[in-house]
């Protein structure tokens, strides 16, 4: 069984994830687990994605997020659960898939508990000690003990979690349809879908004309190069070079920035981006009609 630990105001997992910083992985986190084929067939099936293929992070980041952060985490996370018990069905490869799959429901958290780790290696100028990487493991093992599913899947320590990890991705991730679409745009950028959930024909094409670039080397730069390579996403010295400026930019960067206005504008953001979604988050089917 693995080692928990407290998750609270003191703790190292509260610390990263209430700064703004924890989300610039995000899109990379979002992009292997559409690679999980199920995690990819379910979002391809079950949403609207490939209409809007950033209104799933945005439904979803918020209700995450709180699973951490708010006063009532645990509950936010047996709901989360909840929500994927009518998910599931076959892919396109005939392969049967659900949601709550102990392997696939883990796969999500596990690139949430990657995405925090990374956000603290790239873009914080501290350095995490041994003892911290394997305290800070063992809080987000605390994270995932709130959904209350099967902690089967769960590695031990951090270099058990290294190890499936990098397994997964060098062996298990898949060019799923959904994947493919999402890269595409990582890689080209698209004139009908901002980054943002705001409405506004003006305020949609500047956020596009400031955030194309930018997100495409943060992307890319933080995926592991095990899945850059394996999926052909071209990634040139010079491509590193600006990528290692972005990151230097906020470590040095928010040192000027207040902490207290860092969490408030994190908290603060992702309250409107809920505010903004929560009239078109996913509904499950009537647990009658589950069970039918």
């Amino acid at each position: 069984m693995p080692t928990t630990a407290t998750i609270g105001p003191g703790s190292l997992l509260w610390r990263y994830a209430s700064d703004l910083r924890s989300l610039m992985p995000g899109a990379a986190a979002g992009l292997m687990q559409l690679m999980h084929p199920g995690i990819g067939a379910g979002v391809a099936e079950h949403s609207a994605f490939f209409d809007a293929p950033f209104d799933r992070i945005y439904r979803s980041v918020p209700q995450i997020w709180a699973t951490i952060l708010a006063p009532d985490a645990g509950t936010r996370g047996l709901a989360i659960r909840d929500l994927h018990r009518g998910i599931g069905g076959t892919d396109e490869q005939a392969r049967r898939y659900h949601a709550l799959e102990p392997e696939t429901f883990w796969w999500a958290h596990a690139t949430f508990t990657w995405e925090i780790f990374k956000a603290a290696e790239l873009f914080h100028p501290e350095r995490l000690s041994a003892d911290d990487h394997e305290l800070l493991y063992a809080e987000t093992v605390t994270w995932y003990t709130r959904y209350g599913v099967s902690m089967r899947p769960v590695p031990a320590d951090y270099a058990a979690f290294q190890s499936k990890f990098w397994h997964i991705c060098a062996k298990e991730l898949e060019l799923t349809p959904a994947a493919a679409r999402a890269l595409d745009i990582a890689k080209h950028g698209s004139d009908t879908i901002s980054l943002v959930p705001a409405r506004g024909a003006v305020f949609d094409r500047a956020s596009r004309l400031v955030a194309e670039k930018p997100m495409r080397l943060v992307t890319f730069g933080c995926l592991p190069s095990i899945v850059r390579e394996r999926f052909d996403i071209q990634w040139s010295p010079t491509d590193q070079v600006r990528f290692a400026a972005i990151a230097l930019a906020n470590r040095q960067g928010y040192r000027m920035m207040p902490t207290r206005l860092n969490h408030w504008t994190l908290r603060n953001t992702l309250r409107y981006i809920g505010s903004q979604t929560r009239e078109h988050r996913y509904q499950p089917p009537p647990r009658d009609q589950l069970s039918a």
